[in-house]
């Protein structure tokens, strides 16, 4: 075989990989002037960051998101629950980026969450999640009435008349959430001070956020019981 045949199919060689090369990658919805288009799949998790691979398409049978053009955003999920059988489906939302954080606010719960962009390339994605202005206004909320069983749970319950018992928090509806005991040992006006802070906090929460409850009240204790050494309210 003469040099200039060997030349010809070591050409042809090279042109039909390049042809390959060039399907597999026209498969791939890459924008240049914006690589977050597209759809990413195969999500690993290390510590905080999850990590997405580029895909032509998120698959039948596992998590994955697509950023499309205009803010539309597709989360492709088995649910917030997960339990088996896992059934995925397309869950539409919108997102905007800025500053390399991706704000998507969803139509199903939990309504939307931030990712952080830690790096981007054409072909791979790696995220960190950071709470939103609602979950960081509801980890204040938590924190507090966190303080506050922390208070009440500060004394052994042995003789049931030296307790009481107060409402606390808002539901958004109206109402208070439930009631609490605490002991005449302790600081009480300090701990009905707290109380009163943070259900005026959560009515605030309920309001700017929209939040959805139950209309029914809860029922008034009749009594308190010592049990264990905890105060046990009775109905």
């Amino acid at each position: 075989m003469g040099k200039l045949n060997i030349f010809k199919i070591a050409i042809c060689f090279i042109s039909i990989g390049f042809l390959s090369s060039c399907s597999e990658n026209s498969d791939l919805e890459i924008d240049p002037t914006n690589l977050l288009i597209g759809n990413w799949t195969e999500p690993t998790y290390t510590n905080e960051n999850i990590t997405f691979k580029r895909s032509s398409s998120l698959q039948n049978d596992s998590y994955g998101v697509s950023f499309k053009n205009k803010g539309v955003f597709i989360e492709h999920s088995s649910g917030w629950c997960g339990t088996a059988p896992l059934v995925f489906t397309d869950y539409i939302g919108n997102w905007q980026a800025e500053n390399k954080l991706i704000m998507v606010s969803m139509q199903h719960f939990p309504g939307g969450f931030n990712w952080r962009i830690v790096s981007l390339t054409e072909n791979q994605l790696i995220v960190q999640r950071e709470l939103t202005s609602q979950e960081k206004e509801h980890q204040i909320l938590t924190t507090l009435f966190t303080e506050i069983k922390t208070l009440a749970n500060s004394v052994s319950c042995t003789d049931a008349s030296m307790w009481n018992y107060t409402t606390y928090g808002s539901k958004a509806c109206g109402g208070p959430q439930g009631y609490i005991a605490y002991s005449n040992k302790i600081n009480h006006v300090a701990f009905l001070k707290k109380i009163q802070d943070y259900t005026e906090l959560e009515d605030v929460y309920n309001k700017k956020w929209d939040i959805i409850s139950t209309c029914d009240l809860p029922s008034q204790p009749i009594e308190i019981v010592c049990e264990n050494g905890r105060p046990v309210l009775k109905y």
